[in-house]
């Protein structure tokens, strides 16, 4: 099972969709639509300090909000962000790989997801 836990659907096309088209139809293959709560990066502060008189957070983004323990047989989609913040700890996260884009260049969908290593 495939578990979509960004914030807006994932369409997958075929390999072969060309870009810059506006129809969404078009070699779409599957609509993966999005769970009520996606998974985001929690920043963590942990010290502020002063580079030229500007202050700067130093911040730790290891962490995600509403992302579930892992389940056998379960992948879950995220952005790649939250994707590589918790990379090698988890093996059952997949992103979008591959853009299809819209006439004015607006990413619509993907060809293929792809797992980071």
């Amino acid at each position: 099972m495939i578990v979509n836990l960004t914030p807006h659907p994932v369409r997958i096309y075929t390999a072969d969709r060309p870009d810059g088209l506006d129809d969404l139809e078009l070699g779409l293959v599957r609509v993966i639509d999005p769970e009520p709560t996606p998974a985001r990066l929690a920043v963590l502060p942990l010290s502020t300090q002063y580079l030229e008189g500007i202050r700067v957070e130093v911040v730790e983004y290891l962490h995600t909000d509403h992302l579930p323990d892992p389940q056998e047989g379960t992948s879950l989609i995220v952005s790649l962000p939250v994707a590589l913040a918790l990379l090698p700890r988890r093996n059952d996260l997949l992103v979008p790989y591959s853009e299809v884009r819209s006439a004015s260049g607006t990413v619509i969908g993907c060809r293929q997801l792809a797992q980071p290593v």
